[in-house]
């Protein structure tokens, strides 16, 4: 490991640390739909609460636009460090919200409602937590090593896949269900709330970048929306590119534990497992692939990653509704896990440095943001939907391979000066390419 990349370590800790809660409380509403809309949407249709639940799971994505405008022009302009602290605050109430509203059958129509207002809470926050960190990591990197770098922001998201799955695991095995059905699938979260304050105190202790405060000076709120506005096409191309990084995510990580379970007949502890694995898989494999985009250039890896996506959603899924078992489960969301850990190593760091510096973090966090809300959020519904009309269990094939072309098309849209060799830009400074809408020129 370079002297340089060890003395960044403690950074790399810190910032991403705020991913994990994010994640963390996102990985055990999926895992725990059933038992969420059990006690906040009740139905006599299943099908209909559970439809409802992941319908209110997605509804924190609408509003994650708004919060990667809003709170990524306020980490523009007053900084790294105070802007994600600020973030993660903003994230412990929607989670605590979740954790401690009262059942349906105890409040009434409030539960329902509450538990929406603490999702919307939450996508607010999250519209520019992993933006926010991406651009952080970016911007310490040393020269040639920033898709390494930026790939622990993913990384910091595998452990806190890994960490619920085994809470989640371990609460199966000593809990009775119908003690979970009733009230113990909230301890989870209650945890969540616990490290809380730990992740405060480690966010709060962070440097602000030397390129931020290199800046002399800062953009207005104002001058940021106007540059969003002129830079759209841009923003919209990078909303492209991420849009197979969040669909195969919310299904190998979010949506596989439901699959799993309600689908394919396997047991809670089943997906758990394969979860966790999935989760330890991409940990390695995120820094790993950014690494080599490094080297190679990120267009080959995003081109030869969503090809690979586009031939084998489909065949695989059907391979595994045809042969169902825990094994084939393992090695099918393995090699969706990979996919996603190849594809994400090279398109993150893509859309840090395709984004004008003076508006980075509003301008990457408001690109994901999009994708999210039209594309990944709303998988486990898409995917649920899906697999109901169509009466096929590898329907949600259809979902993936999808986003995996439009990712392709993104690529290919890409400015010219956008990818040079080894995967650096070919203009001036940490500046990507003449951006039409920049600020302070």
């Amino acid at each position: 490991m370079k002297d340089s990349t060890r003395a960044n370590i403690p950074a790399i800790l810190r910032v991403a640390s705020g991913n994990f809660m994010e994640m963390f409380d996102f990985f055990l509403y999926g895992f725990y739909a059933r038992y969420i809309s059990a006690a906040f949407f009740p139905s006599a249709n299943h099908y209909a609460s559970l439809l409802l639940t992941f319908a209110t799971f997605g509804a924190g994505f609408l509003v994650r636009p708004i919060g990667a405008i809003v709170l990524g022009g306020y980490i523009d302009r007053v900084g790294r460090r105070k802007g994600l602290t600020v973030t993660l605050g903003i994230m412990a109430v929607g989670t605590i919200a979740i954790a401690c509203v009262p059942t349906y059958a105890t409040i009434g129509i409030a539960a329902p409602i509450l538990v929406v207002m603490g999702r919307l809470v939450q996508g607010f926050s999250a519209g520019v937590e992993l933006g926010g960190v991406s651009v952080y990591l970016s911007e310490i990197a040393p020269p040639g090593q920033k898709g390494f770098y930026v790939g622990w922001q993913a990384s910091s998201l595998q452990v806190a896949t890994m960490a619920a799955a085994g809470i989640g695991y371990l609460l199966n095995a000593l809990v009775a269900p119908e003690t979970i059905h009733a009230w113990a699938w909230r301890i989870p979260f209650l945890i969540g709330c616990l490290i809380v304050p730990l992740l405060l105190i480690l966010r709060r202790s962070l440097e602000e970048t030397d390129a931020f405060l290199a800046r002399k000076r800062h953009p207005k709120f104002s001058e940021i929306v106007a540059s969003l506005v002129v830079n759209f096409r841009l923003i919209v191309i990078g909303m492209m590119l991420v849009v197979m990084t969040t669909v195969t995510f919310y299904v190998v990580a979010v949506f596989t534990p439901t699959f799993g379970r309600a689908v394919l007949g396997l047991s809670a502890a089943d997906g758990l497992l394969v979860t966790f694995c999935v989760g330890l898989l991409s940990f390695f494999c995120v820094p790993a692939m950014g690494a080599l985009s490094d080297r190679v250039g990120r267009r080959p890896v995003l081109l030869v990653t969503t090809a690979a996506a586009i031939l084998t959603a489909y065949p695989v899924l059907s391979w595994l509704v045809s042969n169902v078992s825990f094994a084939h489960l393992l090695m099918v969301e393995l090699w969706f896990a990979f996919l996603y850990a190849a594809y994400n190593g090279a398109a993150m760091v893509m859309l840090t440095e395709i984004m004008p510096p003076e508006a980075r973090t509003v301008g990457f966090a408001f690109a994901f943001s999009l994708a999210v809300a039209i594309f990944g959020g709303f998988t486990p519904l898409i995917s649920t939907w899906l697999i109901h009309v169509t009466g096929d269990k590898a329907a949600l094939a259809y979902w993936m391979t999808l986003a995996a072309f439009c990712s392709m098309a993104a690529t290919f849209m890409l400015p010219k000066g956008a990818v040079a060799e080894a995967g650096s830009f070919k203009a001036s400074g940490d500046r990507a390419v003449p951006a039409t809408g920049s600020i302070g020129e």
